[in-house]
């Protein structure tokens, strides 16, 4: 058999394979980073709603904030649901503000990584805030319920 047939023969199926493969992985980083835009995209209204329910009690905004916690278990990854998890008992609990504080701070973080953000600092590094308004002006904000 001539050399260059058989270059020929081993090189076609091998260009079809590297195109077909760098396809497929082409196509799965772009599903990826579109679940990793949505995903971010639906803790961005959960974080909303979070932040609407800081101030002065209201049934409506904590029926909303309930409903969106309940649909975090479709996307939150374990770290998120945990967090989560240990917010909602400290707002039923009378707990220190700080306590409560360093649990958002936490949820916050764990969204953070679960999306990937970059320049994400290490969790005991990371600090965040939810801020409500007042007659007096921006306030550093506890959940309705003392968190």
């Amino acid at each position: 058999m001539d050399t260059s047939v058989l270059v020929e023969a081993i090189a076609a199926p091998t260009a079809v394979t590297v195109a077909a493969l760098s396809y497929l992985f082409t196509k799965m980083k772009e599903r990826e980073a579109d679940w990793r835009k949505w995903k971010y995209e639906q803790y961005k209204e959960f974080l909303a709603v979070l932040s609407a329910n800081v101030g002065p009690p209201n049934p409506e905004t904590h029926r909303t904030f309930l409903k969106a916690c309940n649909t975090l278990n479709l996307i939150g990854s374990s770290g998120v649901l945990a967090s989560l998890q240990s917010l909602i008992a400290s707002m039923n609990a009378d707990n220190p503000r700080e306590e409560n504080n360093a649990r958002i701070s936490k949820l916050i973080w764990e969204i953070r990584k679960d999306v990937r953000i970059p320049g994400t600092p290490a969790a005991t590094e990371f600090s965040a805030r939810l801020w409500f308004h007042t007659p007096n002006g921006p306030k550093a904000g506890e959940s309705k319920s003392g968190s």
